[in-house]
């Protein structure tokens, strides 16, 4: 096998096709059990391709994984991982895909949590695949971290992520609207489905991610609205709440949040564009 020509021809195929060249080469080293950045690395690269007795079994998986991405698959879901900031989460069909976006919420609960003195207790609402509870469980010592998910396929990859990372975190099985009754924290994080329900997709995440938790009613607030009602009910007097959003939501988070909250801030993306919104409880 000349894997260059067949990475190639990949690379040709995604191009016209629309996708990126690049999922090529996360595709073929998945295929053959190495990061990307081993591809070039050809000592590496070598004991990979030395490790198939039939050189034709590493073409099959990979024309397959190419196809599966020409369908519109994502291609984390193709190789059953994604990355999100310092840890490689798994996952697949029946959880959403961490978005870099969200890593720069992360990165500021981090930092406010660096600056806490005491063990400080965080609540993940809708925790998914556990993205944004296990980088701040692994990176803020300090923290004791609860991750509240109510959807069973969700669940699954909750809790194959928190085995994976080792990291201290209490998964709750609870529909956020009533879930750990009589709790109170200091922190609470949520990125909650807030795409309205009319609104249009990309086809690979209308076709293939969870609508549940995409769509978040008709505005797109219904869902996040619920959510900051429980945030207002776990969180301690002074507790933060930090919360992900569309980008045209910012005033209208400003207006829910204004009956229990004070300190309202909304926060900018890399984009420069309004996406997550911090708020202290009132006391």
């Amino acid at each position: 096998m000349d894997y260059r020509n067949e990475l190639l021809r990949a690379k040709r195929e995604l191009a016209r096709a629309g996708f990126q060249e690049v999922d090529a080469e996360h595709l073929f080293a998945n295929t053959l059990g190495i990061s990307r950045m081993e591809l070039h690395n050809l000592v590496a690269l070598e004991k990979a391709l030395n490790q198939f007795e039939d050189q034709s079994e590493i073409e099959d998986l990979f024309t397959a994984a190419c196809a599966r991405r020409m369908t519109g698959e994502p291609v984390q879901y193709i190789i059953g991982e994604a990355y999100f900031r310092n840890l490689t989460i798994k996952v697949g069909p029946g959880v959403l895909i961490p978005r870099p976006e969200s890593e720069l919420l992360v990165g500021h609960v981090i930092t406010h949590l660096r600056t806490m003195k005491k063990t400080t207790s965080v609540i993940d609402l809708g925790s998914g695949s556990g993205a944004l509870a296990l980088a701040i469980a692994t990176e803020a010592p300090n923290s004791r971290v609860i991750a509240v998910e109510s959807d069973p396929e969700a669940l699954v990859w909750l809790r194959r992520n928190v085995e994976a990372v080792g990291a201290e975190v209490r998964i709750v099985d609870e529909d956020v609207s009533n879930a750990l009754a009589g709790v109170k924290a200091d922190l609470v994080i949520a990125n909650p489905p807030y795409i309205p329900n009319a609104q249009e997709l990309p086809f690979e995440v209308k076709n293939f991610e969870p609508h549940f938790a995409l769509f978040g009613g008709k505005t797109g607030m219904e869902v996040p609205n619920i959510f900051i009602s429980a945030a207002a009910r776990l969180l301690k007097g002074g507790g933060i709440l930090v919360m992900e959003h569309g980008e045209g939501q910012g005033d209208e988070m400003e207006i829910a949040l204004s009956l229990h909250f004070r300190e309202i801030r909304v926060h900018a993306d890399l984009n420069s564009r309004p996406r997550w919104t911090s708020a202290e409880r009132m006391k």
